[in-house]
């Protein structure tokens, strides 16, 4: 079952987004350590991270516990005004007392060794399958689920297509599931290359949670909630193991 939540406008949907973060990272810190959280990019996704920037909760998170990764990224040379990393960094991440080794951001087109989205998808994965096989408290990569940490939650927005990360409706990425990462080529929204999360990585998680605002987006909201088919509709997959939620504006949720 999904859980939907309506805010009233896009600004209190950040808001109160921003606040059920900190407050979902402060209580997972209360049974478990280290926490791993997946960021979402997107102008709600990095609207919201700035919101948690100046809220009063945020003191109270434990940092240095806290591992951060992405859902997606744009492959972008690092430090590009357009990668999901840099706008997070702007945003909230470079403010607060992440330990370096803690941020897990998908290699940029520019890193030794990489020369592809596909090169940098095998890098991300191999990050992934390494924290979750560490000694740190991650899950094992056995036939339990992919190689990858015990995420607590997963943040996504969805686009009017229906997209998720960049998971594209009709594209093959939507239907990988022997990888934990995807490079994706020809990406309808620019910039058509891109690194994404498979499913499978996706719905590892404790928690999944939407956050969805807009008049343009309703349709893709509807059709997701109910039930179409992912190759049409990715949101419709993205699931998470414990909760889903979709946290969305009225418009929406029109």
């Amino acid at each position: 079952m999904s859980v939907v939540v309506v805010h009233p406008d896009a600004r209190t949907l950040a808001q109160a987004t921003a606040a059920r973060l900190l407050l979902h990272l402060i209580d997972a810190q209360s049974l478990h350590r280290p926490v791993h959280a997946v960021l979402t990019g997107g102008t709600i996704g990095i609207r919201l991270l700035a919101d948690a920037a100046t809220s009063p909760l945020l003191d109270a998170v434990d940092w240095t516990g806290v591992h951060i990764w992405w859902g997606d990224e744009r492959f972008l040379p690092t430090g590009h005004a357009d990668r999901n990393e840099t706008q997070a960094r702007n945003a909230l991440l470079d403010g607060l007392p992440l330990p370096p080794e803690n941020v897990h951001a998908v290699p940029a087109a520019d890193a030794p060794g990489i020369s592809s989205p596909d090169d940098a998808a095998a890098a991300y994965a191999a990050a992934l399958a390494a924290q979750a096989v560490g000694t740190d408290g991650g899950a094992t990569s056995d036939d339990a689920g992919p190689a990858v940490p015990p995420f607590d939650l997963v943040l996504l927005g969805v686009g009017p297509d229906g997209h998720v990360a960049s998971l594209f409706p009709g594209q093959d990425a939507v239907t990988v599931v022997d990888r934990t990462a995807v490079g994706v080529h020809g990406a309808p929204k620019p910039p058509p290359e891109r690194v994404s999360l498979t499913l499978p990585a996706i719905e590892a998680a404790q928690e999944v949670w939407l956050v969805v605002a807009g008049a343009e987006k309703a349709d893709a909201v509807a059709r997701a909630l109910g039930g179409a088919p992912v190759t049409d509709t990715p949101a419709a997959g993205a699931h998470g193991r414990h909760r889903t939620m979709w946290l969305l504006d009225a418009a929406a949720a029109g």
